[in-house]
């Protein structure tokens, strides 16, 4: 059996999370999937998936044979692009990752454009609110907001989104002012597990270099972006997102921004992709497309969200 065949349906079998999804993705049949992925575990003298009647789970060794296997798979695509020269067209599968709020609000239209645009194209998104090691598993393109220290991959800013304090107006009205930081111990505190569940920090204040902490025991706890939103315009309390959460709610005045003064620098926002992913047609064809949209958006994000 040819190893890198193996190798594909190996993969493409964590992409679909199944051993039959793999089957009806690459046309063959569940003995067939099964034989492929047995010829790699004999072939590596160890088990690399973990099977059920309903899933599949690497095992440790499997995920380390995953990570080689994505980029063998990549560097090869990339030969064969090479090769092909300026005939070649975007085609294949495109993968994007992004937090599961940027991708739903941000990045979906965007790609409603691209396959549009590219009929040879298909696109795999992956919403995911973790950090994602970009060649370990896969990705071409990751739309990410914070400061970067992977020197591996190509950035390139589209912007730059604040740490915001909100809540709604009727709620302000009928509680203490909220002019510094420390007046958040008097109000009912809605959290979001990214940016602090029981503290939060702003920048250092008298000639300290240490950020100022404030600590609190939270009213709400929430697992979801949208859901501490919509929690403080029902007034039930004070919470902390991104500027590029919550700017219909800023413009049609059901959330005030507080606490201006007393804000982090910004994040910046990039578009990235790991080194030579960006000669392959189908993602230099996906960021030339998506870096004007991604520059416009965070830039009227900026202005509405004051």
């Amino acid at each position: 059996m040819d190893r890198l065949d193996a190798m594909k349906v190996f993969v493409t079998a964590l992409d679909e999370g199944s051993l039959a999804g793999a089957g009806r993705k690459l046309r063959r049949s569940p003995a067939a999937v099964s034989r492929a992925i047995a010829f790699l575990e004999e072939h590596v003298g160890t088990e690399l998936l973990h099977r059920t009647t309903r899933s599949i789970k690497l095992s440790e060794a499997g995920e380390r044979y995953a990570a080689a296997c994505r980029r063998v798979l990549i560097d090869l695509e990339e030969a064969d692009i090479m090769a092909a020269g300026e005939r070649s067209a975007p085609r294949g599968t495109l993968t994007v990752t992004a937090t599961a709020f940027a991708g739903e609000t941000i990045l979906s239209p965007i790609i409603d454009a691209f396959l549009d645009a590219y009929p040879g194209v298909s696109v795999r998104l992956y919403l995911l609110d973790r950090f994602v090691n970009l060649i370990d598993e896969g990705i071409d393109v990751a739309l990410r907001i914070a400061h970067l220290s992977d020197s591996s991959l190509v950035a390139t800013r589209v912007g730059e989104v604040r740490r915001v304090v909100a809540a709604a107006p009727r709620y302000l009205a009928q509680n203490p002012r909220i002019t510094e930081p420390a007046d958040l111990a008097k109000h009912q505190i809605i959290t979001f597990a990214d940016l602090g569940i029981d503290s939060w920090s702003f920048p250092p204040v008298n000639g300290s270099s240490v950020p100022h902490m404030v600590n609190f025991t939270p009213r709400l706890i929430v697992n979801s972006i949208r859901g501490a939103i919509v929690s403080a315009v029902n007034g039930r309390g004070v919470t902390r997102v991104l500027s590029y959460h919550l700017p219909q709610e800023v413009r049609d005045g059901s959330l005030e921004i507080v606490l201006k003064d007393h804000e982090p620098p910004p994040l910046p926002v990039h578009l990235i992709a790991p080194h030579g992913r960006l000669t392959v047609p189908k993602v230099r064809a996906f960021v030339d497309m998506a870096l004007p949209r991604l520059r416009s958006h965070f830039a009227a994000t900026s202005r509405d969200v004051v």
